[in-house]
């Protein structure tokens, strides 16, 4: 059992770390990399071992993306849970990792319109306004501003999430972080279901008919018809295929070579559209 505890000190050099939250980026785990690191002073702190720090790192190398700006309260929730799990509670690497999913879609969700949608452009065109007027603070006042928003989310939200995270520890008996632990599970399953419609665009653009009337050509493609039975079949297939093959260990990096052929080879020949 570990009694140490997670101080301002150590939360802070969590916080200087998601400054880099995107220096490492992938196709295939998104800010995996970047969440890991971010962890690195939490692993430290709270596990002595060899074993158990990698164990704990490996753990967070799993896909993970929301918002940079927006990451803080995931960060702080899953540096209360490590907390809690290296004290010995019942906190389950599956319960971490369903907190940290089912929270990257409502964080996604708000983050983006919010930083990228509105802050970033609002404060851009001001400060450009600025400089078209020949005004040395246009560009100043971007820089600054924008960071100083940026930084106070991330400082304030990793400590909103580990105040949160660390009373509900706290508070739960009996099977309640096994009933918690289901619906995170439930919620992450929904985000996964909800990116699959958002990331994933396939567009069969094979010509079923056409038909003119009063000199209008009205065009069908299969994408059409999928689309009247069933939005969203091909890249559901798609995702369900990637995942049958992922537990047959075939490498992630093969398989997102073969899907690169695939999609090259299907526009030329006419097969996909764009």
């Amino acid at each position: 059992m570990n009694d140490k505890k997670l101080n301002k000190k150590d939360r802070l050099k969590m916080f200087l770390r998601t400054n880099l939250q995107q220096a490492s980026f992938n196709y295939e785990r998104i800010h995996a990399l970047g969440f890991a690191y971010d962890m690195i002073p939490a692993i430290k702190k709270l596990y002595t071992t060899k074993e158990d720090r990698a164990s704990a790192l490996k753990r967070h190398l799993t896909f993970f993306n929301v918002t940079p700006g927006a990451v803080g309260p995931v960060v702080g929730v899953t540096a209360a849970l490590e907390e809690g799990k290296s004290e010995g509670k019942d906190i389950s690497n599956q319960t971490i990792q369903s907190f940290k999913v089912g929270l990257m879609g409502p964080l996604c969700g708000v983050g983006d319109p919010i930083f990228w949608g509105t802050l970033r452009p609002i404060i851009a065109g001001i400060g450009a306004s600025m400089a078209l007027d020949g005004m040395i603070a246009g560009p100043l006042i971007f820089f600054f501003v924008w960071n100083i928003i940026r930084m106070a989310a991330l400082y304030y939200g990793i400590e909103f999430g580990y105040n949160k995270g660390s009373s509900l520890i706290e508070n739960l008996k009996g099977n309640t972080l096994q009933k918690v632990t289901e619906v995170a599970s439930i919620m992450g399953l929904f985000v996964i279901g909800a990116l699959v419609q958002k990331w994933t665009k396939i567009n069969i653009n094979l010509v079923v008919s056409e038909v003119t009337t009063n000199g209008k050509t009205v065009v069908t493609t299969v994408q059409d018809i999928l689309n009247q039975i069933m939005p969203g079949l091909v890249p559901l297939l798609l995702t369900l295929s990637v995942a049958k093959l992922l537990k047959k260990n075939i490498s992630p990096m093969l398989i997102i070579f073969l899907i690169f052929v695939v999609g090259i080879l299907g526009y030329w020949i006419g097969f996909l559209g764009v």
